[in-house]
């Protein structure tokens, strides 16, 4: 049985909902799931002051939070993150910047990852903020699985990189689509390499 955790930061839910459909895929196809948000580090007082972040934030509240024993126990791990000016949030950097001990150790190295991301126009960074992912990646001594066009959704969703999403909708089913085969291929690939 595979391990598979999945680490995201989602600010207003669409992150959210993407790694909860990774996460039923992924179970659905017998992988042992970790589901784990990334700790909030904004200060409250920013996050309550816009309503769909405060009220994502409530929503989320009593969910497991990220920690790097989830990625020491992990075969394969799926990144989420929306984008900040390219790049990924600094609440999912914040949690990349507690992996050194993991990393020194060499406890990071030969797992699968892939990446997700959401951004709140089309052309908002969905590509570089998944590349920034994969450098991470790299950094790591991961084996990255992007989907590429492996499938025929990937020429309707569009991302070889991984998968991504404007925000502000409901996943659709290119979306769902999407996440299925990302989740489903780096199941396939994390496989093969525990065989």
């Amino acid at each position: 049985m595979t391990k598979l955790a999945i680490i995201y930061y989602s600010s207003y839910g669409t992150i959210h909902s993407m790694a909860t459909r990774l996460a039923e895929t992924a179970e659905s196809a017998g992988a042992e799931v970790r589901l784990r948000r990334v700790r909030e580090t904004a200060p409250d007082d920013v996050v309550q002051s816009v309503e769909p972040w405060a009220a994502h934030a409530a929503s989320v509240a009593d969910q497991p939070v990220a920690e790097p024993a989830d990625l020491d126990w992990a075969d394969a791990a799926i990144f989420g993150s929306g984008t900040r000016y390219g790049h990924v949030t600094s609440q999912l950097q914040a949690f990349i910047d507690t992996l050194g001990p993991l990393w020194q150790e060499g406890k990071l190295a030969d797992k699968v990852y892939a990446a997700i991301t959401s951004t709140s126009t089309q052309h908002g960074g969905q590509e570089t903020t998944l590349e920034a992912m994969n450098t991470t990646f790299a950094h790591f001594g991961g084996i990255i699985v992007p989907p590429g066009y492996t499938d025929q959704v990937k020429f309707n969703d569009g991302n070889p990189y991984g998968v991504s999403k404007t925000a502000g909708s409901d996943l659709d089913d290119t979306d769902r689509a999407a996440l299925d085969h990302l989740v489903t291929r780096v199941l396939m690939v994390a496989g093969k390499l525990r065989g």
